[in-house]
């Protein structure tokens, strides 16, 4: 979840130097690169259902 959490703030843009270093020292590099994976799926996947909605009206 921790993971998750991070790749979000990345998708957003915005972290603390704080946060950022909090990551760094806890998080495995292989659980991020699980976890972005996962987000940008979510994020495709939310589009697209966008998409479809507004080309169907």
């Amino acid at each position: 979840m921790q993971s998750m959490k991070a790749v979000m703030w990345g998708f957003l843009g915005v972290r603390k130097k704080s946060g950022l270093q909090e990551d760094v020292a806890s998080l495995s590099f292989v659980h991020i690169i699980i976890a972005g994976v996962i987000g940008a799926l979510i994020f495709m996947g939310v589009l697209l259902l966008i998409v479809k909605v507004v080309v169907s009206h």
